[in-house]
Formats: structure tokens, sequence, C-alpha cells
């Protein structure tokens, strides 16, 4: 009777985290990815004319537009006015359109924009790729989640506004002999969310990276997975508004993992 010898796990990591990575690309890359973010226009500072004329009221946006602006809504041409609300789905399926562009409605601190998404954007044009390490077991560490009451702490972000990031505790873990910590948001679905930056930062990957654990076990176990930072939206357009690590989030060590850059034509 043969037997087979057991799966080493760490294959079986390695090839999710292959799985994961070409994921990150494709949905870079997609048409209505970040890579095709060309603009985000706040009402207060005034939207381009050639989409039409833009104002607030209230829980809606009014928008006024006539043939020359070549609006479509749900797949019809706008002309006129309309009010609308803010857009939750992905940008591919936002009801504003311009030709191939599509137009999303954002409402973010009571304060709302129009962002622009196109396909034939110059930066998706020009992506190349993720510049990632390859996976490394030695950076997939135990970690333990410590709930705590939610705060708002003002943070810059990546516009040079400073706006509310919401925390609702930290993850401790253990690398090089040391415990660190991470303050995290936590997502609808229970799952965490940390921007964080490290000795690499700035240096041979982006100033700042997202860690985003699964959602932890009763007892507060969690997996921290640096293999998967990732690079905040922000890497890929300029138009994104992302924050910047809370304070405590700025690790005083290398974590050479994970993706880096991204790479262009």
């Amino acid at each position: 009777m043969s037997t087979q010898a057991p799966q080493d796990p760490r294959s079986d990591h390695a090839l999710d985290w292959k799985k994961w990575h070409e994921h990150r690309i494709a949905s870079v890359s997609a048409p209505y990815g970040p890579l095709a973010l060309t603009g985000t226009h706040w009402l207060a500072d005034g939207v381009p004319e050639e989409l039409g004329r833009w104002r607030e009221d209230g829980d809606e946006v009014v928008i006024t537009a006539g043939g020359e602006h070549r609006l479509g809504l749900d797949g019809a041409p706008l002309t006129g006015e309309v009010r609308l609300g803010a857009d939750v789905g992905p940008a591919g399926e936002s009801r504003l359109a311009q030709g191939d562009r599509r137009l999303v409605v954002l409402r973010r601190e009571g304060l709302w924009a129009v962002r622009v998404w196109d396909p034939a954007s110059p930066a998706r044009q020009a992506f190349a790729g993720i510049d990632a390490t390859p996976y490394e077991e030695r950076f997939r560490l135990p970690g333990t989640f410590r709930p705590y009451e939610r705060q708002r702490v003002k943070v810059p972000n990546a516009d040079g506004v400073e706006r509310g990031l919401e925390l609702a505790g930290e993850i401790a873990f253990t690398l090089g002999g040391q415990e660190h910590t991470l303050q995290v948001s936590v997502e609808a679905d229970g799952s965490l969310w940390a921007v964080f930056a490290d000795g690499t930062s700035g240096k041979s990957t982006f100033r700042f990276r997202f860690l985003r654990p699964e959602a932890p076990a009763p007892d507060g176990a969690v997996t921290v997975d640096f293999n998967r930072a990732q690079l905040p939206p922000c890497a890929f357009a300029d138009h994104f508004i992302c924050p910047f690590p809370p304070p405590g989030n700025t690790l005083p060590i290398d974590i050479p993992a994970g993706e880096r850059n991204i790479r262009t034509n």
C-alpha cells in the first residue's frame, strides 16, 4: 500500500499568492480599473463644462446637459436635468456615461465630486505590470486582532487634504524577534484594512501600502501576510485620495515583501 507524502502548506501558500498576484494585475488593468481614472472633480471647485452643469442639492446632485455634452444615462441620451445620488457599485456599472467614459458620482465627508474613468487613459496604455517580491513564507505571520472603541483620526491624504480615517482596533504580530502593531479599520464584511509604511517605503517600494487581512477568528487570531501588501489606488492614478498611514503605522523595520511599484512601457 503506497502512501503519499503530505503536501507542504508553504507550496499552497505560494500558489495562492501567484493566483492573487495575477488577479491583481488583471483587476488594476481592467477597462475601468484604477489605471482608467483620469479625473476627480469636486463640485465646490467646479466641474469641466464638457461634463455638463453640476450642482448639489441636499442628498443629490443635479446635472443639466445638452446634446453637445454627449452624456448618457442608463444607456439613453441625456438632455435636460436629472437628479442622482452617489454611486455605490463599480465604475463600469455607473449610470452616467460619456461615450466609453464612465462618470461616477462620489460623496466624501459631505462633499460631492464626479470621477471620470476612461479605458483609453494614458496610464492604462503605458501599464506593463506590477513589480512584486516573489512569495516568502517568513512574511506570512500569525497575528492577534485587538478591537477597541471606534475612533476617527485625521490623516493627510494623497491630494494634500486631511480627512477622517476610522480605526477600530490593532493587529499585533512578531517579526525579527520583536512585536509590532498596526492600527486597522474593520470593513463591512469583517475583514481588516491597514495603511502602513516601513523602512522600504519611498525607496524600494511605494511611499506607503495597504494590507487587507481576512476577518479574524472569534479568538482574535488573524493571518498577517505581507506578501499581499498592495499598492494603494493612488499609485496607479494621481486622482485618488488615498489616506496616508495613521500614527503608529510606520513600522521601524524593512518589509521587503509584496507589491513594490508599477512598471510602465
